[in-house]
């Protein structure tokens, strides 16, 4: 076990920094990190120089410390979504070794670390991992804080830990850190009838924990930027559940898709693990009642509402992952064989559309990254195959053999998942633009040189760039900010074109990335320019500078 865990750390962790950081998210969050280190500005969120109030600060200021003690870098920027990963399958580990069992807690930390969604997302540097890492400590902390073989020290520390993950989850992502688990243990108390429950919450000391970690920012940011309860309480929060005010709507069934393909290489144990909820029918505190509820309700709660994102229910795996490894350690042989047989279809599955990935390149830029990129799904969905044939050949053998089997299970959907991430990279960088950084670098004479965004806005490049972009005809996300601060921005390509021409006149560096349209439409009015870099997603183009160009 200690070789595994050892080798799992080592590949995690190597990973963190194995890919370019892919937009939107990965840039943006560490965009707005490296702002704040650099502005010394910790209060008042910014991206692109621009104010920017979608979320609380957590990961900016966890990002902003990594990128200062140990320099400016991919793996830096991820490093804190890699740890709060770790901090959901640690919690799930021990949460399930004091309450069922010390195998059913190796079991769960098993199943969380190797599930597609928890590793794929633990090194994606986005918000939800880091939500998903603080609701695991306030789930396990509300489990332990409750469990009756616990002395009550032992309970009052671990619903303190409870109050802490909640808290920390709301300077995560907002009131959703405090509002669905407390309508989860609403639900629960209606269920089960279980009311003293109330009574060892430790309310009093959480909520003053609760309220001395979360309002200090609140009230800062509100005294130094007036607009931002509003925008942040009203916005971000009703209308954004309510309404298609983000446009990411989606059908009622947009999770379960996302759900099946999360759980890989679990997904054959899924339904089992969560039936054991169900069934739970002993006196007291009822905790796989209680993970059964927090799953359902946070997977209802997301679905219903007007905004879905792929990430936005990875805060119920831990929950499963407890569920399903006391299914496991419950479980005759045939279940692990019939959900390795499911593993290893999903296998084959992938190995016949590897001729479909490999053309779905729609022009020739694209065509060799979708055609190079099916050569690693070929590769995983063999180490799948593989997986599960051991598993399957193992599952019977006995309890060793069972915990081979489950070994071989989480191996194979962990190294395959990994795989795919990994041989997705040269495509991410394709989209985050990086070919172009040291082109665009060449042209930046002096650090006040400036760099336009004409009709688009790229997520990644300021940060490899170090410096922010100014954003012509195009607001994008930060439309707020830029209502609050007009002046850092060209609202019309006609002024931009006038300052363009400003800069050729006073030979003046400068660049501009532009979206194709656009610079087929410059080329058209014939507007001096020099391309220094182009691909289909973007053109980049430079002054000509001729009184510096040598002949």
């Amino acid at each position: 076990m200690w070789a595994l865990a050892i080798s799992f750390l080592c590949i995690w962790f190597y990973m963190l920094g194995a890919r370019t950081l892919v937009p939107t998210d990965e840039g943006r969050y560490a965009e707005m990190a490296r702002e704040m280190l650099a502005t010394g500005d910790w209060i008042t969120l910014r991206l692109n120089g621009i104010k920017y109030f979608e979320k609380p600060p957590l990961q900016n200021w966890m990002n902003a410390l990594t990128f200062a003690v140990f320099g400016i870098g991919d793996w830096q920027a991820r490093l804190w979504t890699g740890i709060s990963a770790l901090i959901g399958i640690v919690a799930v580990g021990y949460t399930g070794r004091k309450i069922f069992s010390p195998r059913v807690g190796t079991i769960a930390a098993i199943v969380l670390g190797s599930s597609f969604y928890w590793a794929g997302l633990g090194h994606i540097n986005s918000l939800d991992m880091g939500l998903s890492g603080m609701f695991a400590i306030a789930m396990c902390g509300l489990l332990l804080g409750q469990h009756e073989a616990s002395s009550n020290k032992e309970r009052r520390i671990a619903m303190l830990a409870c109050w802490i993950g909640m808290a920390l989850a709301t300077m995560s992502k907002g009131l959703i850190g405090f509002i669905l688990p407390g309508a989860v243990l609403v639900i629960y108390t209606l269920l089960t009838r279980d009311w003293a429950l109330w009574t060892r919450l430790h309310i009093g000391k959480g909520l003053i924990l609760f309220f001395a970690i979360t309002a200090p920012w609140f009230i800062l940011i509100a005294i130094r930027n007036p607009e931002h309860p509003h925008f942040f309480f009203i916005h971000e929060h009703f209308q954004r559940f309510t309404s298609d005010v983000h446009k990411r709507e989606g059908s009622w069934y947009y999770f379960f898709t996302l759900l099946a393909l999360g759980i890989i290489p679990w997904i054959g144990l899924l339904i089992q693990g969560m039936r054991t909820g169900i069934q739970e029918k002993k006196r007291g505190f009822q905790p796989l009642k209680m993970l059964l509820i927090w799953s359902v309700f946070f997977f209802f709660f997301f679905s219903i509402s007007h905004s879905k994102l792929p990430g936005y229910i990875l805060p119920i795996f831990p929950a499963l992952a407890l569920m399903i490894a006391v299914y496991l350690e419950e479980s005759k042989p045939d279940a692990l064989k019939i959900a390795s047989v499911l593993f290893g279809l999903l296998g084959v599955v992938g190995l016949a559309f590897i001729n479909t990935i490999a053309h779905l390149g729609k022009d020739p830029y694209d065509a060799p990254l979708y055609a190079d990129y099916a050569k690693w799904i070929a590769a995983a969905s063999a180490i799948v195959i593989v997986g599960s044939a051991a598993a399957w050949a193992f599952a019977t053998k006995g309890k060793r053999g069972k915990d081979i089997a489950i070994i071989s299970f989480a191996s194979a959907g962990f190294i395959a998942g990994q795989v795919a991430f990994l041989g997705h990279d040269p495509y991410g960088k394709y989209m985050a633009g990086t070919a172009h950084v040291a082109a665009i670098e060449a042209e930046l004479k002096t650090p006040t040189t400036p760099i336009y965004a004409v009709g688009r806005y790229e997520q990644a490049l300021p940060f490899y760039l170090q410096r922010t972009m100014i954003l012509v005809e195009f607001p994008d996300e930060l439309a707020f900010g830029l209502e609050q601060q007009p002046e850092l921005w060209i609202p019309k390509r006609e002024e931009f074109v006038k300052q363009w021409l400003k800069h050729e006149q006073n030979d003046e560096p400068a660049v501009a990335i532009l979206r194709t349209d656009i610079y087929e439409d410059f080329q058209k009015q014939k507007i001096p320019m020099r391309v220094i870099g182009q691909d289909p997603r973007r053109v980049i183009i430079a002054t000509i500078n001729l009184q510096k160009t040598p002949n």
